[in-house]
């Protein structure tokens, strides 16, 4: 009789245990798993919808999540993925601030056997990196620059025209696709003289916004045109990301652009964010190219799924990710050119934005 109760003890302690294992792993099927998400800040809107956008898509499907923001501070970024290999996380899932910083963080997890996929951001200088979800982000420059080229009626030789270039963050393994991207298309124009860079400003270490900060943007912007632009007009200027695109039309307007002595230059972008997009309502901001996060979002759990499973992830591209360790095997979505003529099917249409955000009547 007492090797009976004592057996019904265990049992019973054995289940309140479980129950409390079972608790700590989330809401939904308590037995699928637990996500770390570690994105860079909250003062970018589509970083916002991103790190959201996972969360959700993880809950529904089961799973408990820790969704935590650096704020663009790197050892913020490294402590939030060390407390999350702390608390037990099964895959983390990373849109890294510098991706030069994090190799060791990564081994970390790996040693604790969890794996990591990068998002959106290449993770550099690691073997343990397992998977990357990305867009496309040669092809983000090609539409950037090919969108001036057609534009400015360069393929039919007008000319020539002033451009200034602007670069993404040097830390970012993103920024020198979307210049490569974008230097296809332009540097032959440059090289013949059919678009002049007055500052003579064309490398990426020339031209790169640390941090992608539109602040940085606005103040570089002011400085090229107090020397370069007194007597002469800008035509274009390449931009990578759409912060960095109202910072440079701030300063733009801060000299009389955007009248109709003054026009705007052809300015590009890229993300969609909303204060672009009323800004290409508006007529200032010119193009932008829409990256539907929510897709990227999707893929990134498809990943996530697939290594929890101890399943191969599906990619679609095994060739352009060196990050010198190792070619990640990624998964590239196609990035989408928008602008005044086409903002309303792009973005309202399939749901992203509705016109009364977008200033559209």
């Amino acid at each position: 009789m007492k090797k009976a109760i004592a057996g019904l003890l265990i049992a019973s302690m054995l289940m309140v245990l479980t129950a409390c294992n079972l608790a700590e792993r989330g809401a939904g099927d308590k037995s699928k798993g637990y996500v770390g998400l570690a994105m860079p800040t909250k003062s970018s809107e589509r970083w916002v919808a991103d790190g959201q956008n996972m969360e959700r898509l993880f809950q529904e499907k089961g799973y408990k999540t820790d969704l935590q923001f650096a704020e663009d501070v790197v050892e913020n970024q490294i402590s939030q993925i060390e407390n999350m290999i702390t608390k037990g996380v099964d895959v983390i899932v990373v849109a890294s601030i510098d991706g030069n910083t994090l190799s060791d963080v990564i081994k970390k997890a790996h040693d604790r056997g969890i794996k990591v996929i990068a998002y959106d951001r290449l993770i550099r200088n690691t073997e343990y990196l397992s998977y990357y979800a990305t867009f496309d982000n040669f092809q983000v420059g090609v539409l950037q620059a090919s969108y001036i080229e057609k534009k400015l009626g360069l393929k039919e030789g007008k000319g020539p025209f002033n451009i200034e270039l602007f670069g993404g963050s040097p830390d970012d393994n993103n920024a020198y696709f979307f210049y490569d991207g974008a230097m296809s298309v332009l540097k032959p124009y440059i090289d013949s003289g059919q678009l002049v860079v007055r500052s003579k400003q064309t490398t990426m270490a020339q031209i790169a916004i640390l941090r992608w900060d539109g602040s940085l943007a606005q103040s570089r912007m002011d400085n090229l045109l107090s020397a370069n632009y007194s007597g002469a007009h800008l035509d274009a200027v390449l931009s990578p990301y759409d912060g960095i695109s109202i910072g440079v039309i701030s300063s733009l307007k801060g000299v009389g652009y955007g009248t109709a002595k003054k026009p705007m230059p052809v300015i590009t972008g890229q993300d969609g964010e909303l204060a672009s997009i009323k800004s290409i309502v508006a007529g200032e901001q010119t193009q932008t190219v829409f990256k539907d996060t929510r897709k990227l979002a999707e893929q990134a759990v498809k990943m996530a799924e697939s290594v929890l499973k101890g399943q191969e992830a599906e990619v679609n591209d095994t060739k352009s990710y060196d990050n010198g360790v190792k070619v990640v095997p990624a998964y590239l979505l196609p990035p989408v050119s928008v602008d005044a003529s086409n903002v309303e099917k792009e973005l309202v249409e399939t749901g992203y934005y509705t016109k009364e955000q977008i200033g559209l009547k």
